[in-house]
């Protein structure tokens, strides 16, 4: 019999191959599934974060993306983005009923940039925990990171929009 892989096979071995590479990948300690070794560090307020009143995960992204902006104030690109951005990325985080990080998945990585990866997850990592959303529990957040050249950032979320390119 003579068989011939399909595109559709190829992908799968691909796919197999690639996650037992990044599963190799995660050191002790790591998030599961992350391409860094960041580490949970206490809130970078230094006390708990409030409590969110959010009844869905959409409505608990703003109080997630404020969380995110207290903690990095400096690294908060103010205006306007420029036409034409570093890195963009969509993280998805799962938080548990207290507001700690279980674990985080990209949606989409800024793969050319792995610097930005890094320092995302170590962002999101160091912010913890976040506000507690009673009413949903466990919740996943997934919001969008619009990273500038300079280092600075926003998301989606709380965006304060886009310059227009020539």
């Amino acid at each position: 019999m003579n068989r011939q892989l399909t595109p559709r096979h190829l992908a799968l071995v691909a796919s197999v191959i690639s996650a037992l590479w990044l599963a190799g990948c995660a050191g002790p300690g790591a998030v599961p599934g992350q391409l860094s070794e960041a580490k949970t560090e206490r809130s970078a307020a230094g006390a708990a974060p409030r409590t969110s009143n959010a009844a869905t995960a959409r409505e608990y992204r703003r109080d997630a993306a404020r969380h995110i902006y207290d903690a990095n104030k400096s690294r908060v690109y103010s205006g306007q983005l420029p036409p034409m951005l570093y890195a963009i990325g969509t993280l998805q985080v799962n938080l548990d009923a207290g507001g700690k990080v279980v674990s985080l998945h990209w949606m989409r990585a800024p793969k050319h940039a792995p610097e930005v990866i890094a320092e995302i997850e170590r962002m999101v990592l160091k912010a913890a925990p976040f506000p507690a959303a009673p009413r949903l529990g466990a919740v996943t957040w997934t919001d969008t990171w619009l990273w500038d050249k300079s280092g600075r950032f926003q998301l989606d979320t709380l965006t304060e929009g886009q310059q227009q390119g020539d």
